[in-house]
């Protein structure tokens, strides 16, 4: 066999092996029913309402923290729509808002708008957990990419809910988000 040809099916191997442990390993093969029968059960309805404080770092693609930030959030809902306001202060002293425009459907299914996002957002709600998949647009000043965000939301307490988002680019791991939201005392 030639060094080429060998190096060829390596290369095949190694993209066949990634697109496996993607698939059927790690953070992205999760599903909504891992988490069906976990307990205390989130309604987005109840535990994204209100004010939240949200405080948060991001990964760059290398693993090491890149940004740092805090959010005031304020959630209202109206039967199963509802408004997520944020407001963002990341630790360079840059701000940025986003609301979210969400929709429940009676069997757990979301959706999800902001001025950002490519299209609809699209998730699940089941158990503690709640599961985000949606393309967001970064603002101009961070280069205006579209990315791939697979967002999880796992319910701690009644109080607290652990964020977890990896944002992709051609399928290629290029920043992950970690925050803790806290519902606050009006």
């Amino acid at each position: 066999m030639s060094t080429f040809l060998a190096l060829l099916v390596g290369m095949a191997l190694m993209l066949a092996l990634l697109a496996f442990g993607q698939r059927f390993i790690g953070f992205t093969a999760q599903k909504p029913t891992d988490y069906a029968k976990a307990t205390p059960s989130m309604d987005i309805r109840q535990h994204l309402s209100g004010p939240i404080r949200c405080e948060g770092v991001i990964y760059g693609p290398l693993g090491r923290v890149t940004s740092r930030f805090v959010a005031d959030m304020e959630g209202r809902w109206d039967g199963n729509r509802g408004t997520l306001a944020e407001h963002f202060t990341y630790d360079s002293g840059t701000k940025q808002d986003r609301e979210w425009r969400l929709t429940l459907g009676n069997d757990g299914r979301v959706t999800a708008e902001a001025d950002d996002l490519v299209g609809k957002g699209t998730g699940q709600q089941e158990g503690a957990a709640l599961h985000l998949k949606y393309t967001i647009r970064l603002p101009d000043s961070a280069g205006g990419h579209a990315l791939e965000v697979t967002d999880w939301m796992y319910l701690v307490d009644d109080k607290t809910i652990i964020n977890r988002s990896q944002f992709r680019k051609f399928g290629i791991k290029v920043a992950e988000l970690v925050a803790v939201m806290r519902k606050v005392d009006a």
